[in-house]
């Protein structure tokens, strides 16, 4: 029996407008009913979590939610924090010189913020605000108290751009953060302990649920590490190789309620055998 179901939000439990279906809603209430822990577990910052986590009555006793790419742990029911990994001011240096020598725009967040130090401010950092319903300053790094708990820095471009960024990362890079492509146009830096996989495996310890009590649903590149950790790993239609290749199951696309339909398959359906 799943014990603990984590569900990435973009491209996953989210359709291609952003919602919720009433199909999804309903499975994710009745897997609740059923005392299964339903974890959304996103790249996205906590504010652009809240109206989701309201909507779909994740608040309640009990319920955690996992963001900023595994950075950021609380209870959702008394809004404390649970765990916190975060990045510090002098990575917020390192990462904007970087930038500035990839000819790549960057943004960053605390955790009620967003914030860009590119005066041009780039089309996907509004994209970012206005997903996420969150405020949007511009701020030179100069300016930033050096005492900022900083839980993600982005770098953000067009997708043919942001290629050749990747590519030209320097290699040790990779030793001094988690860094992982969520969407064609971002690429994500955490801290190197952060990731949504070992955020999902110590919340699970600490609630005493096993690694094969867990189901993870993803379908990009930031979610791998979950899905590669879950006694079930679940790839959407949509999901990129890197996933499909990774998952136990593979389910509909986030258009076709595929994350009811691999809930319902795999974690419900069983319960109702007759024993």
């Amino acid at each position: 029996m799943y014990k603990l179901i984590a569900i990435d939000m973009d491209g996953t439990l989210l359709n291609d407008r952003h919602e919720v279906t009433e199909d999804v809603k309903n499975v994710l209430d009745e897997a609740k009913r059923q005392g299964i822990k339903i974890v959304l577990c996103s790249g996205r910052p906590i504010g652009g979590m809240r109206s989701y986590i309201k909507a779909l009555n994740l608040d309640e006793e009990g319920d955690f939610v996992i963001a900023y790419n595994g950075a950021f742990v609380q209870d959702t029911h008394t809004n404390k924090v649970v765990a916190q990994i975060s990045l510090g001011h002098d990575d917020l240096v390192k990462l904007h010189e970087l930038s500035i020598e990839l000819n790549t725009p960057m943004h960053f967040f605390d955790v009620e913020g967003l914030y860009t130090p590119n005066a041009d401010i780039s089309e996907y950092t509004v994209l970012e605000s206005y997903l996420n319903k969150i405020p949007l300053s511009y701020r030179q790094v100069s300016d930033i108290p050096t005492n900022l708990s900083i839980p993600k820095i982005m770098f953000i471009d067009n997708p043919e751009n942001l290629n050749q960024t990747i590519q030209a990362l320097p290699e040790n890079l990779n030793e001094e953060y988690t860094i992982v492509r969520s969407a064609p146009y971002f690429l994500e830096f955490v801290h190197p302990s952060a990731s949504k996989g070992n955020a999902v495996r110590k919340l699970s310890e600490q609630l005493g649920i096993k690694q094969e009590e867990v189901m993870s649903i993803g379908d990009n590149g930031n979610d791998l590490s979950m899905i590669q950790y879950a006694g079930c790993g679940v790839a959407m239609d949509n999901a990129i190789p890197e996933i499909k290749a990774a998952a136990d199951f593979q389910t509909r696309s986030n258009n076709e309620n595929g994350v009811a339909y691999a809930i319902e398959k795999l974690a419900l359906e069983p319960l109702r055998v007759p024993k």
